[in-house]
């Protein structure tokens, strides 16, 4: 097996992090990596990465189902019209991050994406757009490799004009995680079984207009 590629007790080759806890192996399997063009999809990754800040994202991953329940599916319409009573029925929650920062920017990122959708069409067109060229990219996806990527250009980019229009906890290195976990880069490791499924999945896939 490459450095970094774990074998697990079903016979399954991994990605290293993903060895580390049993939650992990679905998400790896099935999801991180594959790409997503759902806007509410796409807007609860925004969420999820910034009240990881600070976490793991095993305590994230854990707590997700509540984070749904408790932030009505991550509907953006719905999650706009969150008062400051509803935030203090989050703050009381403990089945999620109750930071109220984190919650507040929840709240207050949903209104950004409502006006972004308005104005580039869908929030899939505008965050696809920020997909990096090959020369961005690692020759090869190794052990070493995926360490050393905690942001890139695009994801600082993402960054910049997500910032611009007023976005909360959207920092580089957050963004570049969304990038891996919807499927906007492939950073499985070369010799990961779900390495060629991603890409697969990524050469069929049809980028949002």
């Amino acid at each position: 097996m490459p450095k970094g590629v774990v074998v697990g007790e079903d016979g399954g080759a991994r990605c290293f992090w993903a060895a580390k806890h049993p939650d992990y192996v679905a998400y790896h399997d099935r999801e991180w990596g594959f790409p997503v063009r759902d806007d509410r999809r796409l807007f609860e990754k925004i969420c999820l990465e910034g009240f990881q800040a600070g976490l793991s994202w095993l305590t994230i991953l854990r707590k997700r189902e509540a984070f749904r329940r408790a932030f009505a599916g991550f509907e953006m319409a719905k999650v706009a019209r969150f008062d400051a009573r509803r935030v203090l029925r989050l703050l009381a929650d403990p089945a999620i991050v109750r930071h109220r920062g984190k919650i507040e920017s929840a709240i207050h990122n949903a209104k950004r994406t409502l006006e972004l959708i308005d104005e580039a069409g869908s929030l899939a067109s505008f965050v696809w757009s920020f997909e990096p060229g090959p020369k961005e990219r690692p020759r090869r996806m190794t052990r070493a490799a995926i360490v050393k990527l905690t942001e890139t250009p695009s994801s600082q980019a993402l960054s910049r004009e997500l910032r611009r229009r007023g976005f909360r906890y959207v920092g580089p290195t957050t963004l570049y995680a969304l990038m891996q976990s919807v499927g906007i880069v492939n950073d499985h490791i070369e010799g990961c079984d779900a390495r060629p499924r991603a890409e697969a999945a990524r050469a069929t896939f049809r980028r949002p207009a």
